[in-house]
């Protein structure tokens, strides 16, 4: 492809080596994609609180797409944009519908509004749920408050699953009437409204900003990457990304471990 007019990567084992770090070759090369003009964008599950560490790193001061596509997220006014989030109704009816096939399972939600970052305050979790990332963020709180406002995502644990077949007995269970993925396969499904992907963030972004959906080069390692890299222009996958996602990638690099996005970048900055 021509030199790319955004540049978009997955954070989590795709721009950061296995010790969360982004590595001085990789900063270099981002750091040249910005010297360049060319928006540098971070695409990511995480939320807009779990941005800043990373973006510091990176030196980056732009947009992140957070929470899987649901959230444009400014990162140097810290302040979300947009918002795109599943009504108390929907979070009810899922967990309904899924606890009656998959029994145990435990429910936690983010939530996000336009303005300045919720911080905390935005993720709850029910009693028993268990975070794979670790659980000192936690506000435990009743299903009934945790399920009763409009939330961004719904995070559904099940510690005897792993997440691939969480999401298979999800996908049938629900047909379509929510976006359902996973970025660890550790026993946790990601649930977002219908549409709402990775994908469709980052053209939020790519419209703000003047980019072409052809001259835009994207970069992830987990199935919630894989409408992202679908829809880029040029879609690359990591040599560490699920095999989902390396037959969904117009090319595989190198593992995070060994600068894989800067050895993509290196051919056009």
């Amino acid at each position: 492809m021509d030199k790319p007019q955004l540049v978009a990567s997955d954070v989590d084992g795709t721009l950061l080596d296995p010790y969360e770090r982004v590595t001085d070759r990789t900063a270099a090369a981002i750091g040249r994609v910005l010297a360049d003009d060319v928006p540098f964008v971070l695409v990511s599950g995480r939320p807009p609180r779990w941005i800043p560490p990373v973006a510091v790193q990176a030196g980056l001061r732009g947009y992140a797409v957070c929470a899987n596509g649901a959230i444009v997220y400014d990162i140097a006014a810290e302040r979300v944009l947009s918002v795109r989030g599943l009504d108390p109704m929907t979070l009810w009816d899922v967990t309904h519908t899924l606890e009656k096939a998959l029994p145990g399972v435990k429910v936690a939600t983010e939530r996000a509004e336009v303005g300045p970052d919720l911080g905390e305050h935005a993720f709850a979790v029910e009693p028993g749920y268990s975070n794979p990332w670790g659980d000192a963020e936690n506000i435990v709180k009743p299903r009934a408050e945790v399920l009763g406002h409009p939330a961004t995502k719904l995070l559904v644990r099940h510690q005897g699953m792993t997440s691939a077949e969480m999401a298979l007995a999800a996908h049938e269970l629900l047909d379509g009437a929510v976006d359902i993925t996973f970025s660890t396969n550790r026993g946790l499904i990601e649930i977002s409204a219908r549409g709402v992907t990775k994908a469709l963030g980052l053209a939020d972004v790519a419209e703000r900003v003047g980019a072409e959906q052809a001259r835009v080069v994207a970069f992830g390692d987990m199935p919630n990457d894989i409408e992202m890299l679908r829809w880029a222009g040029h879609g690359v996958a990591m040599a560490n990304a699920h095999a989902d996602v390396l037959k969904a990638a117009d090319e595989v690099t190198a593992p995070n471990s060994e600068d894989g996005v800067a050895l993509v970048l290196d051919r056009w900055f």
